[in-house]
């Protein structure tokens, strides 16, 4: 049972509406996160800016599912595996056997898969990653601002994970299946 109430909205701040209007033009709905953090409408906006921010850096948005996918599964977000499960298959076009390698983080794909890696080598690390897999990374090829945005990716889907899991916001996306 969730914790935080997913608002209606008539129960939703005024200032938040066209934010979430926003995001139904765009998906054609409104995933129970974003009504959610309607409640606040600075929090609403705050996550809108930054997904849509690195929505236009240099990771493309396959690598980015492929990050947030490693990072719910390392956070154990029921939500956010079904939501970008559904993310990867539908939108990115990712196949069930690269979702199911980026939970395990890693990735099918060479370069891929040091993004993945590293993704999760910044969370497990609480964002001391070593000289060596900082270099690992630049050595598969990215750089410096690819790596600074990995890092955001990972920032901004340990954000949503945590809201998550402190709300128990209800899964309005198909469920994930265990590992």
């Amino acid at each position: 049972m969730n914790r935080i109430s997913v608002p209606s909205t008539e129960q939703t701040p005024a200032a938040s509406l066209p934010f979430l209007a926003a995001v139904q033009k765009q998906l054609g709905v409104t995933p129970n996160l974003m009504k959610l953090l309607g409640h606040s409408p600075s929090a609403l906006e705050a996550y809108l800016s930054l997904s849509g921010t690195l929505g236009k850096g240099s990771i493309d948005a396959r690598t980015g599912e492929r990050i947030a996918l490693a990072i719910a599964q390392f956070n154990s977000c029921d939500y956010c595996l079904a939501a970008h499960s559904y993310l990867a298959a539908n939108l990115a076009k990712l196949d069930s056997e690269e979702i199911l390698a980026n939970r395990r983080g890693h990735s099918t794909d060479v370069k891929a898969d040091a993004a993945v890696r590293f993704a999760i080598t910044v969370a497990q690390e609480r964002g001391h990653a070593s000289d060596t897999a900082v270099q690992a990374v630049k050595d598969a090829g990215y750089t410096e601002a690819q790596i600074l945005e990995i890092v955001l990716h990972v920032a901004l889907n340990t954000l949503t994970n945590y809201v998550n899991s402190v709300a128990r916001t209800p899964v309005d996306f198909p469920a994930a299946a265990a590992l």
